[in-house]
């Protein structure tokens, strides 16, 4: 696998080289340096809705990525104990660990019953979801009974449940503390909210992240690859360093996304040549 990451670095070395203007460090160290591996690097789900799960985990394998978040079309709700399993040990096969579950959209509390008996059966300790803002007491109660973490998804402007980062940490700032947020990043700056100053802000009650930049700091801004968009790469991996965040960072790729595997590398690349470089 190390084989495979040096390739990935290799193929994305100017894009890694352009992340260290102003740093001392020679571009040898970035090839060299371990640094990264004290950011967990994974996959959010949702950036293979158009593959199959073995077409998926190849792509994932090619980028020796080792975290992904589970979505229900790899992993349907109603599976069984045995195809549970099965899943696992594909993903064990091919050096990857699925976990969380989601997101999962749920509208009633049934629905939030049967997502935590999911998670439960998966064998992960975190549920990403997105409930109705009058269930969140309900949920309170649910995170004490399973001792399961359950992150928040913010998705932006278009979002009237949980636009941004803020909105959610006042909504739930008194609930239990395994209630948080998963921070997609890129769904932030859309909404016109620094992810930065967000991470920093809300530190403790971030339990994942969706990685991902954006082509504009407006509701018309797009995913784009990670090195390309106006979030500043370099100093959000900073902060992540800083407030010690010890989560997974799941890349979300969302554009080209029936012919993501370009986008997927350069991305990699370039997160893990940031990484390395600082």
């Amino acid at each position: 696998m190390n084989s495979r990451r040096q390739f990935v670095k290799k193929g994305v070395l100017g894009v890694a080289a352009g992340s260290m203007l102003g740093s001392t460090k020679t571009l040898a160290s970035v090839m060299d340096s371990p640094k990264a591996e004290d950011l967990k690097l994974g996959f959010a789900g949702y950036t293979f809705v158009h593959f199959n799960l073995e077409e998926a985990l190849k792509m994932i394998e090619k980028v020796d990525v080792n975290y992904l978040c589970i979505k229900d079309f790899h992993l349907p709700f109603d599976s069984s104990a045995a195809q549970i399993e099965a899943f696992h040990n594909q993903l064990k096969a091919s050096g990857i660990k699925g976990y969380a579950v989601g997101p999962i959209y749920t509208k009633t509390r049934e629905e939030i019953d049967n997502a935590f008996e999911y998670a439960k059966r998966v064998g992960v300790n975190m549920i990403v979801g997105i409930p109705q803002k009058e269930d969140l007491q309900y949920l309170d109660g649910k995170v004490k009974e399973y001792n399961i973490r359950y992150a928040i998804h913010n998705h932006g402007p278009e979002d009237k449940l949980y636009p941004n980062a803020t909105v959610i940490v006042d909504l739930v700032k008194h609930l239990d503390s395994r209630i948080g947020l998963c921070f997609d990043m890129g769904h932030n700056m859309r909404d016109g909210h620094d992810p930065i100053k967000d991470l920093k802000r809300y530190k403790d009650r971030i339990f994942d992240i969706h990685l991902k930049n954006v082509t504009a700091a407006t509701a018309d801004g797009k995913t784009c690859e990670l090195g390309r968009g106006v979030i500043d790469i370099p100093s959000f991996v900073d902060m992540l360093r800083k407030v010690k965040y010890s989560g997974v960072c799941s890349l979300e790729y969302e554009k080209d996304m029936k012919d993501p595997m370009a986008g997927i590398a350069e991305s990699v690349g370039y997160f893990r040549g940031v990484t390395d470089a600082r």
